[in-house]
């Protein structure tokens, strides 16, 4: 057995896990990062990167069908299952060569290897035992099922759709969440027939509830058939299809069920209860700076409660490693995180929903704007509908933003600067908004939120 000793070993090279490591480096750390699979996580792999390239092989062949209106003649033809795997699998291995030679370039020393915690400051790599003043676990997470449902066979989690081989003829996605709704959003553009059933009484249900009500609608016209409020109950399979039984004791028949129930902290077996780290349910439990019940020992990404988000992972990575090096970094709590969802129509937000608004201010002191992005120019010009709504505290900051229409993801930028730097509408209402830009949807309801609505009456 040998021992190799580093100021920061990092147990985990996902999003949270390659992030700690690339700063650490930066501010002069020696850096050991363990990882069993490839650098990049779950993120890179399986999760956000492929799933947005099979979103924008959705979008193309939407864009295909509809050129016409745009005085564009094209035929549909059909989905080429083998080329799209081959756009996303050349995607995702570029970005995996680009990770790996940044790594290199920093210095860090990556060891391939499973690992366990067998120590405060040490994690077991096969025969060898990594040693650090600091270790930072970011060991991710996985697709998690529901009790005495198994995966297998024609019921799939999101990495067994990314991978088939095939387009469906009828789907049937457990979960309306945004791997559910986005697997739904890709296969109904490919062709597909597909069901969602939801627990919950709203699809996208993490958002503002104007927000849903808006998503679905745009899902119905779409053809998605959604079940909400309902329970899943069982399910059996054939090898020809599935049947999907709920709790009201309506069946639903498809080819495939997809399993997007959300993801679970993959903590099992890895040596963090006999360590000493406080747990609960699969999860590591940590103060707001990200220490764990163990000195020396740190927590970010999937594995902390919160939001399961690679950027939530990424940015946890940065500060843990600037408050290792003692530089105090600021904390970003979930509700001021971004949070985009890449179907179609796209949902984005920031901050408060309007209820939660309420809840915390009181109903007298939250205010809102809603508009509409039927007036926006460049919304009309791309063929979108949706809307952005701004809440402010009455005579107070921006406090949320949410929005659903084509490509508002692109505008979450200025939202969240808005919302994190405490932003009166006041304040934002002089600066100037590019024309004709979706951008501009944004600066029409901060000028409403300010008194002086411009294209409303």
């Amino acid at each position: 057995m040998s021992e190799k000793n580093f100021d920061l070993v990092v147990l985990g090279a996902g999003s949270g896990g390659y992030a700690a490591a690339l700063r650490a480096s930066q501010l002069g750390m020696s850096v050991a990062l363990i990882e069993k699979n490839k650098v990049g996580g779950t993120c890179l792999h399986v999760g956000c990167i492929p799933t947005k390239a099979l979103l924008h092989s959705a979008e193309v062949a939407d864009v295909t069908r509809e050129s016409a209106t745009y005085g564009v003649k094209s035929n549909f033809d059909g989905v080429d299952i083998a080329a799209v795997s081959a756009y996303r699998e050349g995607i995702v291995a570029s970005k995996y060569k680009g990770l790996q030679g940044l790594i290199k370039a920093r210095g860090i020393t990556t060891i391939e290897g499973e690992g366990k915690l067998v120590a405060p400051n040490a994690v077991q790599v096969g025969e060898d035992r990594i040693v650090g003043k600091n270790v930072v676990l970011a060991t991710g997470s996985y697709s998690k099922s529901l009790p005495g449902l198994e995966i297998g066979g024609r019921v799939i989690t999101s990495e067994e759709a990314l991978a088939l081989p095939f387009v469906p003829r009828k789907v049937a996605v457990l979960g309306g969440g945004v791997i559910g709704v986005e697997f739904s959003s890709v296969w109904r553009s490919w062709g597909a027939e597909v069901t969602i059933i939801e627990a919950l009484p709203h699809l996208v249900p993490n958002e503002d509830e104007s927000v849903s009500k808006q998503f679905e609608r745009a899902f119905r016209k779409r053809g998605i058939d959604f079940k909400l409020g309902v329970r899943f109950k069982s399910v059996t399979q054939t090898d020809a299809g599935v049947t999907v039984t709920l709790e009201d004791g309506e069946t639903i028949e498809a080819e495939l069920l997809l399993v997007a129930v959300g993801r679970g902290p993959s903590t099992a077996n890895l040596g963090y209860e006999e360590v000493g780290l406080k747990m609960d349910r699969g999860f590591v439990i940590t103060d707001e700076r990200l220490r764990t019940s163990v000195p020396g020992v740190w927590a970010v990404g999937d594995i902390v409660p919160g939001l399961q988000l690679a950027h939530r992972g990424f940015q946890q990575g940065i500060f843990v490693a600037e408050e290792i090096a003692g530089l105090n970094p600021i904390v970003v709590p979930d509700s001021s995180i971004p949070k985009v969802t890449y179907s179609d129509p796209e949902v984005a937000s920031i901050g408060l929903s309007e209820a939660k608004a309420k809840e915390q201010y009181g109903a007298d002191k939250v205010s809102s704007y809603d508009y509409n992005l039927a007036g926006n120019g460049k919304s009309h010009i791309i063929g979108t509908t949706g809307s952005v709504k701004v809440v402010r505290v009455v005579d107070g900051p921006v406090v949320g933003v949410h929005m659903i229409g084509a490509r508002v993801g692109e505008l979450i930028g200025e939202a969240q600067l808005a919302v994190n730097w405490e932003a009166y509408p006041e304040d934002i209402a002089p600066l100037i908004h590019a024309h004709p830009t979706q951008n501009e949807a944004l600066g029409e309801a901060f000028l409403a939120l300010a008194g002086k609505p411009l294209h409303a009456v």
